[in-house]
């Protein structure tokens, strides 16, 4: 995947400065004083130098890809990783090195985001367009820190700052959780939350369930005939009944002022599922 993000900042270079006839070489090698003094034409090196998380942009909630047939498909959200570059223009006079620079600065800061529709294959499934932060201010190094332990004098630089989504997670695919139960009572211990036992507590459920059927669900109802109460059905089908006690219902489904469905259930169950 950085190899692809390597590749094509190199086409993007060679398009935006632009570098026709190969004039320019692009290197993404270590700009080490033994690789510097083999070159025997100008060259640009894109050296990367640190990789780590984007603790900005972290998100802990886990993405719901699909729901069907009473099951849940969900997966960790993407890692954000932070590519820092350094560019460097390694030409005989300085003029020409600044000139290189220069051309550089102004390809990228014509990009504050890469263009997905230009991406390699490997890189299309971004969640959101991958920014592209030139010049921009290093805390993570000193320069003189990194030229010394590249054994090679100081000189100019850009920094860039490339944010790459990945996700190396597998799909996750479980049931959709149906009954939820509260138990309310008098405490024994507040500290630890235990009930007192002698107490008989009291057993609350919330349930949910799924209209299903081919027509359309967008005016649907459900109501609960032992309470005379109607619950909202979403676009999706999807409903939620709190606040009942263990026992048996009567659910009904209806459209405009049409029963369609209705149904028998138990609570608890392991599904409350209509069908029209």
């Amino acid at each position: 995947m950085i190899d692809d993000l390597d590749e094509f900042l190199r086409q993007l270079l060679i398009r935006e400065m632009p570098i026709r006839n190969n004039e320019v070489d692009i290197a993404f090698d270590q700009p080490s004083r033994e690789w510097s003094g083999r070159l025997n034409r100008p060259t640009l090196s894109l050296f990367l130098h640190d990789m780590r998380e984007n603790n900005q942009l972290r998100r802990n909630e886990w993405e719901i890809m699909a729901r069907s047939d009473g099951k849940l498909t969900k997966r960790r959200p993407h890692f954000r990783l932070d590519l820092h570059y350094m560019v460097t223009a390694w030409a005989a006079e300085p003029d020409d090195e600044h000139r290189l620079l220069t051309r550089v600065l102004m390809a990228f800061l014509r990009w504050p985001k890469l263009p997905i529709e230009d991406l390699p294959e490997s890189l299309q499934d971004q969640p959101v367009p991958m920014p592209m932060r030139p010049a921009h201010h290093d805390q993570l190094r000193n320069p003189a820190d990194i030229w010394s332990a590249l054994d090679n004098e100081i000189r100019p630089a850009i920094s860039l700052v490339i944010t790459l989504a990945v996700n190396p997670y597998r799909l996750v695919t479980e049931p959709l959780v149906r009954t939820r139960e509260l138990v309310v009572g008098h405490a024994r211990d507040t500290l630890r939350m235990l009930l007192d036992e002698r107490m008989e507590p009291d057993h609350l459920f919330l349930i949910s369930g799924l209209v299903r059927g081919d027509g359309p669900r967008e005016n649907l109802r459900l109501r609960l005939v032992e309470r005379g109460v109607n619950v909202p059905v979403s676009p999706e089908g999807e409903f939620a009944v709190g606040h009942l006690l263990a026992g048996e219902y009567t659910l009904e489904v209806w459209s405009q002022q049409e029963r369609i469905a209705r149904r028998k259930i138990t609570v608890p169950s392991p599904e409350y599922d209509m069908m029209t």
